[in-house]
């Protein structure tokens, strides 16, 4: 029996689609068809059931996946070792990250990654939290960044890093001068905020309502950037990492306040599959990941330049970068 045709099957499982399991493995779809159809004569049972939309595996087809799914990983990944044991890293990563994460962090670790592996192939997915974890237990991807990431008996959570959390605003703001601001300043204020389904959204309306806060939320997204134009024209305020609005700082169309007395932070992690065998790529990239975390944490550079483009002078960021080390947050 090839490992290439359980491949092919646990794709088959993992997408709930023949078509694009096909794809991914560069065949027909008539061809992924009858690898599964051998795959059932040999073993005497149905293993998907095709009368359902998306396709579900069968009982059998579920226990048959769950251990050809480890037996591809570890094949593959071992094969992997094994070809480039003398050889520069040569293989591909897949990875699913949420569009904050991916816009400031990803490109720079992408880039220096390929410097160091130019023959590597590094595939980056830019989704929704949900897509992202989703898209991990499926196996459709190596693994994936999240803020707020929960483990579970299907998601292994690796913590990455904490951003801290600035309050945020347009030029023209009267919080904008300010060296620091209290949470409980803001009670009545108009704030640009996240999707109550959101997880960071959730986290502050606690701080929020802990500090005696009732702020008036005019908007609200699912996504940074579209809250970071909201605060530019204005309309309101917003709690946002410090990492997401660089580009913002140095153009100087947003400035960023350091919250004093509870400051806030998101934190980040990668997820992976439980049980999955990581390919050499990916397992490099992960360490790639950690090691710039922990630079910049080392250095201190990432909270200690950004308050400078905000309008701080040198002893005000060292002040705010100290405030932020102090400071712990009851649930960040």
């Amino acid at each position: 029996m090839h490992v290439k045709s359980l491949k092919v099957f646990c794709d088959v499982v993992g997408q709930r689609s023949f078509s694009r399991a096909a794809d991914e493995n560069g065949i027909s779809q008539s061809g992924a068809s009858q690898v599964v159809h051998q795959l059932e004569e040999r073993l005497g049972v149905k293993l998907i059931d095709r009368s359902k939309r998306p396709l579900v595996p069968t009982a059998e087809g579920e226990l048959y996946y769950q251990g050809c799914r480890q037996l591809v990983q570890r094949y593959y990944a071992l094969e992997e070792d094994v070809r480039t044991f003398h050889k520069e890293l040569a293989g591909q990563v897949t990875i699913a990250s949420i569009y904050s994460v991916g816009l400031s962090h990803m490109n720079a670790c992408v880039q220096e990654f390929l410097a160091k592996h130019p023959k590597a192939n590094v595939r980056l997915q830019y989704h929704h939290p949900d897509t992202v974890v989703q898209l991990v237990e499926t196996d459709q991807v190596d693994f994936g960044l999240v803020s707020y990431p929960k483990a579970s008996k299907s998601i292994k959570v690796d913590m990455w890093r904490e951003e801290p959390m600035f309050l945020v605003c347009a030029p023209g703001c009267e919080l904008a001068d300010r060296e620091t601001v209290w949470l409980d300043e803001l009670d009545s204020r108009r704030m640009v905020g996240f999707d109550t389904r959101l997880q960071i959204r959730r986290e502050i309306d606690f701080v929020l309502s802990s500090a005696g806060a009732d702020v008036q939320v005019v908007m609200e997204f699912d996504n940074i950037e579209t809250i970071k134009r909201a605060i530019e024209i204005e309309a309101g305020f917003g709690l946002l990492p410090i990492d997401t609005v660089t580009r913002e700082l140095e153009t100087g169309s947003l400035v960023a306040v350091p919250i004093e007395g509870a400051p806030l932070s998101r934190p980040l992690g990668i997820v992976t599959r439980q049980g999955k065998e990581l390919g050499k790529t990916a397992r490099r990239f992960i360490q790639l990941l950690h090691e710039k975390a922990e630079n910049s944490e080392a250095d201190g550079s990432e909270t200690e330049v950004k308050p400078v483009a905000a309008g701080f002078t040198n002893d005000e960021a060292a002040d705010a970068k100290s405030d932020l080390e102090n400071g712990v947050s009851a649930r960040t």
